[in-house]
């Protein structure tokens, strides 16, 4: 009984048996949309071997996709559990109540002796407790099949991890195993409980890292009569543990779960008061602001392998000789905000022209190279709607041709990653261009289209995976209502209504965030023997093995709570992905519902964690190794502990410094406030972009966001700050991560600001500071608090950031299409930094062997750009020059004779 409703959990269980090793291996679902691997069997004698074989596409190649899953037999295999041996559904046939327990006596059987007991009668929920004693040798399963069961039509949702969620229901029982639990239970929810069977946290130890291999047990939504159930297998069928001895007893602890309220209000729930989650994590070692500093210098390295002739990133870890870039925004923010002059040169402006010409992220130029559906074509921008309109917004009027490529977007439809297709005229696109262009009409299409995809998507539990809103289901944020797009559009709308579906979408994600196993209040010895866990894939690639000290950690710096896995494709190997790109946007929508899971989410994904960027993700053992900040400064093969997607690196500067400016934004309660432009990047890589224009700052309202490298030295690593300028003084919030109160000193750093610290005034509530010399202070941070300052009496030495943004005069200048080799030309203004025209030719090395641009400015001056190598793509320098030059083409084509083109003006 749970607030007067009845429900009745019997004392059922089905004892599934199997002389030989059933062989469990990982297999494709074969779910239309969705690349998923189950757990399979070998059918048993007799019984339905009901597992499709699956085609593997050329999109499941590379780091995460296994090929002993992807090409294993599916003949003679099931996902059924209950096909994998011989079942013996059992019920107790007595109970007796002894000192508040009660006993389920069950009759005798000539294969096992089993008993249990229901315990914690007047707990939360009451706890179920089966042993089981085999009298012969083989292989067992118990499966607690006695909760109450329900047909699809009268629940309101379920959730079985990682992907059937809503009322997406298995086609047939499936398992999935507690590897892939962020809460070791299915769950279903009649309207008003969500009912599960839930394994105690004891039964899921917290090392080793949970693997499919030393999976113990196992849960499932649907049972045999295809109705929604809570049941939960232990040990699984051919598992570990699962091969037993005549006379050897195993004993197994669950819960019964009844909780109140939704689905994701059970899983909060159960996370907090039976898995320990809480605000866990604090910086430890260092701040996020060096590691934030220290990722940066890692990019430009040589290290990071960014392939200047191609202007990317290798991606060479997936798909050798290719390279790929998903935004030019990271870098252009992040040369923005901390005043560096080279980051844009080297990695922001190239990076910006390969977004205007390429035709997809993912950019080969080996016309053979299949894997991941690469291009080698020059028919861009692949820059999607949103990063056009960001551009426009950043660098103004003057570059029009940024609003003008982003209304014919919005107007057609382009592949731009993998083979998913992306439609132009979303509601989500419209809001951009609203942003943009400020018409009204943007705004009412992106209103109603937001208001359509609330009462279809969000209102309307989902039975299917074929969501027309998101096409091609592989990352989380796919699966869950558009929370992201919501919140951008009720921070510019204000209506609540977009608050509240985002919350609902947000609070949807946080499922797909582990929640266990439970983090022990110990230390835990890891890099054994001086070795670092070496990844089974890169280990195949011939990378070598990596060598850490071995050392002793608290168990909480090594716990993969609050990340997620990667995709449903990748979730079996890549258990916990460092890229939460997720966790600021939850920070702020946490604050605006004020929902302090949000929030805590959010931090648990991304402090504490690294001192430099970590790889991507936690997958063999646990390690400290992701911790140094020399990690990743190593050659390509030198790295095997995980796998290096470059292309990654400045999107996760990119999230650290959008989770500092939201830390202040939130701790402050909307006193420090920077406006943002929006990063879309690709798949989950979605963050705000800042430091185009100024913001608020307590009393102050034109403070421009300004963290050059190395400005502050802070003596007490629990303080993340954010830093800006106006003509007033220096702004500086300090956040600490630590639930202690924190004193810190603050050294000033000569070579950013000139000039003797005058005087300091604390903006904020709480908090104090104190000057010790010219460049010195102190100051006090609360437990969990912020102390805001203004610094008065010292000059930033800004030498970058405002050229580039000096905002010049509309712009005149359209782009040009040119019928010579399908160019397209355009001028990018560069604010008083500079002036450039770029020009790239469609046309490949099918058509010439090399290309020369020519140009003449008013003087008759005649200068030649030549390039020998496809892509022909060319960077004019305008700056100085006044009114229109005359540019031509000249080309050797394949067949060794020269073609010219008509002269056309910039």
């Amino acid at each position: 009984m749970k607030n007067g409703i009845p429900y009745h959990f019997q004392p059922k269980f089905s004892i599934i048996y199997s002389q030989e090793d059933p062989k469990m291996a990982m297999r494709p679902a074969g779910i239309e949309g969705v690349p998923y691997n189950i757990i399979t069997w070998t059918a048993y004698q007799g019984k339905d071997a009901d597992l499709d074989e699956v085609k593997r596409s050329e999109s499941s190649v590379g780091d995460g996709f296994d090929d002993a899953i992807l090409e294993g037999e599916a003949a003679e295999r099931s996902s059924n559990p209950f096909n994998a041996g011989t079942v013996f559904s059992i019920s107790a046939s007595e109970m007796e109540m002894t000192e508040g327990t009660i006993q389920l006596i069950f009759d005798d059987h000539e294969w096992f002796d089993f008993s249990g007991q229901i315990a914690d009668l007047e707990g939360r929920n009451p706890s179920i407790t089966f042993t089981l004693k085999p009298k012969k040798d083989g292989f067992f399963s118990v499966g607690y099949t006695g909760a109450p069961e329900f047909s699809l039509s009268e629940v309101t949702e379920i959730w079985q991890p990682l992907i059937w969620q809503e009322k997406r229901f298995p086609e047939s029982p499936i398992m999935t195993l507690v590897f892939r639990c962020p809460i070791p239970t299915v769950l279903v929810h009649n309207s008003t409980h969500s009912l599960g069977v839930m394994a105690a946290s004891e039964e899921f130890p917290f090392d080793p890292l949970p693997l499919s291999t030393n999976s113990r047990f196992g849960v499932m939504v649907r049972n045999e009569n295809g109705k929604a159930q809570p049941q939960l297998f232990a040990p699984v069928p051919g598992g570990q543990g699962s091969q037993m001895k005549t006379g050897e007893a195993f004993q197994f602890k669950s819960f019964l779960v009844i909780e109140p309220g939704k689905i994701h209000e059970a899983y909060e729930t159960l996370a907090r008061n039976d898995f320990g989650f809480k605000n866990y994590r604090k910086n430890e070692t260092v701040s996020l602001n060096r590691t934030f500093e220290n990722m940066v210098d890692y990019s430009m390295s040589d290290y990071a392998w960014f392939v200047d002739s191609l202007k990317g990133f290798a991606y060479s870890t997936d798909v050798p000789g290719a390279v790929k870039n998903v935004s030019s925004l990271n870098p252009m923010e992040l040369a923005i905000v901390m005043d560096d002059s080279v980051m844009f040169e080297q990695r922001a402006y190239p990076t910006l022209e390969y977004m205007l010409s390429r035709e997809k992220f993912l950019f080969s130029l080996d016309p053979e190279q299949k894997i991941q559906h690469p291009s080698r074509s020059m028919t861009g921008p692949i820059a999607p709607v949103s990063e056009l309109t960001s551009l426009y917004n950043i660098f103004g009027p003057s570059n029009a041709f940024f609003l003008e490529l982003a209304e014919r977007e919005f107007a057609g439809s382009r592949i731009r990653n993998l083979d998913v297709a992306e439609k132009g005229d979303s509601w989500v696109n419209a809001m951009h261009l609203y942003k943009a262009s400020g018409y009204k009409k943007y705004l009412d299409l992106a209103i109603s289209g937001a208001d359509e995809y609330i009462q279809k998507r969000v209102e309307v539990k989902q039975t299917d995976f074929a969501d027309p809103y998101f096409p091609g289901l592989f990352f989380w944020n796919a699966f869950t209502p558009r929370w992201v797009d919501l919140t951008e559009l009720y921070e510019i709308t204000q209506y609540k209504r977009y608050l509240e579906a985002a919350h609902d979408g947000a609070r949807r994600y946080t499922m797909f965030t582990w929640m266990s196993p439970a983090i022990p209040d110990t230390s835990l010895l890891v890099n054994e023997g001086g070795k670092a866990p070496l990844y089974w894939y890169l280990k195949s690639k011939g990378h070598e093995q990596m060598y850490f000290p071995e050392e002793n950690v608290e168990a909480w710096r090594l716990s993969e709570i609050g990340l997620t896995p990667e995709s449903s494709g990748t979730s079996q190997g890549h258990r916990a992905i460092f890229m939460a790109n997720y966790a600021p946007w939850m920070l702020r929508l946490g604050y605006y519902a004020q929902d302090p899971f949000l929030m805590e989410v959010a931090k648990s994904a991304i402090i504490g964690r690294y001192q430099n960027f970590p790889g991507y993700h936690i997958n063999t053992a646990r390690t400290t190794a992701y911790e140094k900040p020399d990690y990743p400064l190593r050659e390509h093969k030198a790295l095997s502990v995980n796998s290096f997607h470059y292309n990654h690196i400045l999107p996760m500067a990119s999230m650290l410094l959008d989770y500092l400016v939201t830390d202040a934004f939130v701790r402050s309660e909307g006193e420090i406030d920077f406006p943002s432009e929006y990063i879309e990047g690709y798949a989950y890589l979605q963050n705000k972009f800042y430091g185009s224009k100024t913001g608020t700052f307590y009393e102050e309202d034109s403070v421009h966001l300004w963290m050059p490298k190395r400005l502050l030295t802070v003596s007490h690593s629990e303080l993340n700050y954010v830093s800006g300028y106006d003509a007033s003084g220096l702004f500086m919030a300090f956040m600490n991560q630590s639930e202690q109160a924190v004193t810190s000193t603050i050294r000033i750093n000569s070579e950013c600001a000139l000039g003797t610290i005058e005087d300091i005034t604390v903006l904020s509530d709480d908090g104090k500071a104190a000057t010790l010399s010219a460049s010195l202070f102190e100051v006090e941070v609360a437990g969990h608090g912020i102390t805001a300052i203004r610094v008065e009496g010292l000059t930033p030495m800004v030498s970058f950031q405002q050229r580039l943004l000096a905002k010049g005069p509309d712009s005149v200048d359209r782009l040009k299409e040119i019928d010579f080799g399908k160019a397209r030309a355009m001028v990018i203004n560069l604010g008083a930094y500079d002036r450039r025209g770029y020009v790239y030719l469609e046309k490949d090395d099918a058509h010439y062997s090399s290309v020369t641009l020519h140009y003449e400015d008013r003087e008759g001056t005649i200068k030649n750009l030549t390039d020998e190598h496809y892509p022909f793509e060319f960077t004019i320098p305008l700056k100085g020059m006044a009114g229109e030059i005359s540019c031509w083409f000249s080309a050797s084509n394949t067949e060794g004779s020269i073609e010219k083109s008509e002269k056309f003006n910039f």
